[in-house]
């Protein structure tokens, strides 16, 4: 299989809450995270289409990592999983 990530993937359990105002919050766990972006796993909610940019805020036990949501892009999705890309505030 042809590895096309230019960015080391860690594996993680951080909470993360995807907002769009077409659908609200979407709220899922990043299974891994790297430099380019993140795969979330949705549970019991619609993911979002791929091409979209949600505003993503990631979350531990007590407080945000991020206090600013950061835009990111809807890249792929496959059953309940999605991969987000880091995006430019303009995308």
């Amino acid at each position: 299989m042809d590895e096309r990530r230019r960015f080391e993937r860690s594996a993680t359990s951080i909470r993360v809450e995807m907002t769009h105002p077409a659908f609200g919050t979407i709220v899922g766990f990043a299974r891994d995270i790297s430099d380019g972006g993140a795969s979330v796993i949705i549970e019991d909610q619609t993911n979002p289409p791929v091409g979209t940019v949600v505003n993503v805020q990631f979350k531990k036990i007590v407080g945000r990592i991020n206090e600013e949501p950061v835009p990111m892009k809807v890249m792929h999705q496959q059953r309940n999983v999605v991969g987000l890309m880091f995006a430019r505030a303009e995308d």
